[in-house]
């Protein structure tokens, strides 16, 4: 009997720690510094004023969803580059998997390794327990707010999906395009 209340305040205690750092629309994006599977670092707030940014966080590099997720982005990048904006995939995998992951799905779009998970920590997408990111998809707006959080993906339509979804947040044409 003794055990259950303390039991109990850890349990609202967490509840309320979880759900206190939950990133929403409008919030200032994290800013991050993560290398690229293209031999590049980058950073977010080096786009600010600039170019929107979209980062797709996946699981991790090799698995059949993320497979599929990458492979819809790399087959349709035309389509998204349509846009002005970079965008990313972003995983808690060591950088040399992800270059690995990007030449086997031929992706002509950075992966981002967050290997200290510090990245998606401040995003709101690593599962505690197994380290590894949340397929969730963020839409940084120009100004460096989040535009729009997707945290339902389809994998296999994430490119289709992403530039709907970029037209509606009236992202601007590219550019010369």
């Amino acid at each position: 009997m003794k055990r259950f209340p303390s039991l109990a305040l850890t349990l609202m205690a967490l509840i309320a720690c979880s759900t206190a750092s939950a990133l929403e629309v409008g919030d200032i994006a994290p800013d991050f510094s993560l290398a690229g599977s293209d031999g590049q670092h980058y950073q977010l707030s080096s786009f600010r004023g600039k170019q929107a940014v979209v980062v797709a966080w996946f699981p991790r590099a090799f698995t059949s969803g993320c497979t599929v997720e990458c492979k819809s982005l790399a087959d349709n990048g035309d389509k998204i580059r349509q846009f002005d904006v970079s965008y990313f995939m972003a995983s808690t995998d060591p950088l040399e998997k992800n270059i690995a992951f990007a030449a086997e799905t031929n992706a002509d779009f950075p992966l981002l390794s967050d290997p200290d998970k510090s990245t998606a920590a401040a995003y709101d997408v690593l599962m505690p327990v197994i380290g590894l990111a949340k397929r969730h998809t963020f839409y940084i707006s120009i100004d460096g707010t989040i535009a729009y959080i997707d945290r339902d993906i389809n994998a296999a339509s994430s490119a289709e999906d992403m530039v709907a979804r970029l037209a509606a947040l009236g992202v601007a044409a590219a550019p010369g395009g």
